[in-house]
């Protein structure tokens, strides 16, 4: 069984397309500046196990417990998927996530 203390970081993946880039990277940004968490590029591709183009935020457990609901209530229509970092990739991605808007089906098929 796993305990919290296992957890030695969060991901944010913030998901647009052509017509919110723009939104995604003020929302990013913002949370990098206010947070200081830190914040990965803007893949216009799918990237890895991700079904549209995403930004990566990377926050430590104290900060993604203040980044989580700011997100939630600022995202503004963009979905976002969270996940811990356990060293069990596999897990993180398909047994331990959060999203926030509707989720999506990731290529689990990488891990």
């Amino acid at each position: 069984m796993l305990h919290t203390s296992d957890i030695t970081s969060y991901h944010a993946h913030v998901y647009f397309d052509a017509d919110t880039l723009d939104q995604a990277k003020s929302l990013c940004t913002a949370a990098a500046d206010m947070f200081g968490v830190s914040l990965g590029r803007f893949h216009e591709r799918n990237v890895g196990p991700h079904p549209r183009w995403s930004c990566q935020l990377g926050a430590s457990p104290a900060q993604f417990t203040e980044l989580l609901p700011w997100l939630a209530l600022n995202r503004d229509g963009l979905i976002i998927f969270c996940h811990p970092d356990t060293g069990d990739h596999l897990a993180n991605h398909r047994d331990h996530a959060i999203w926030l808007g509707t989720g999506l089906d990731l290529d689990l098929t990488i891990f």
